[in-house]
């Protein structure tokens, strides 16, 4: 078992979730840089938040066409498990990985908070090790994370159980004032139709330790270690 996270000019989580895999997890993990053409021998693959590119041009648009991305949509493309946090969701949007796109929040401000989400779907490499309707803390920090689609792909999300997570208040209620910039149907993150690529707001490689307010970042990435490794025994079997 092997993560990869990929290193962007301007991303700024990176060894954030180097650290939170390598040394809090320990699994085997190492840096992906933008210009490798070849991800081969790595089981899931990490885009990090940060500001890809400066944010230049429109959020996580001109990472889209760095090299690496298509060993990235290649990987994905065979089943391989791909994350993408905070402006790495972004990157998966623009790349047509994931449907939908992340504007700008409706308060116009950069936030950075604490943040509740309330668990939806727990039958997905990235949630195994959740409870349904269980509420998560864990932090957001973004400009521009208000997850926009258009009614249809908004219906097909919720009919094929896509929306992974969802902003919520400490109970778990699902209400605008729990929204904290705006997203439509309180989308925190959404996965693929074949439920390996997930993308989403928050930082749970921020939630890892005590130390930090949190330990609750640390189900999403235990649950796609269970995955890997149940997975693992399957194929040996």
């Amino acid at each position: 078992m092997k993560f990869g996270v990929v290193q962007f000019p301007g991303s700024n989580c990176d060894y954030d979730c180097y650290y939170a895999l390598k040394y809090v997890l320990r699994v085997p993990t190492a840096f992906i840089w933008h210009k490798e053409k070849d991800i081969s021998g790595y089981d899931c693959i990490v885009l990090p938040g940060g500001f890809s590119y400066g944010d230049y041009l429109r959020v996580g648009a001109i990472a889209r066409y760095s090299p690496v991305m298509k060993a990235v949509v290649d990987f994905a493309s065979k089943g391989g498990l791909l994350i993408g946090i905070c402006n790495g969701f972004q990157i998966l949007t623009e790349a047509g990985l994931l449907p939908g796109a992340l504007i700008r929040n409706h308060c116009l401000r950069f936030i950075c908070k604490p943040q509740n989400i309330r668990v939806e779907n727990i039958e997905t490499p990235f949630t195994n090790r959740c409870q349904k309707g269980q509420v998560l803390k864990v932090p957001i920090a973004h400009g521009e994370g208000c997850y926009y689609a258009d009614q249809k792909t908004l219906e097909e999300l919720e009919e094929n159980n896509q929306v992974l997570f969802r902003y919520c208040d400490i109970e778990g209620e699902i209400t605008k004032a729990a929204n904290p910039n705006g997203s439509l149907h309180n989308i925190a993150g959404i996965c693929n139709k074949k439920r390996n690529i997930f993308g989403l707001m928050p930082h749970p490689e921020r939630s890892m330790e005590e130390c930090l307010g949190s330990t609750d970042g640390r189900l999403i990435f235990e649950s796609i270690i269970n995955y890997l490794q149940t997975d693992s025994l399957i194929l040996k079997d």
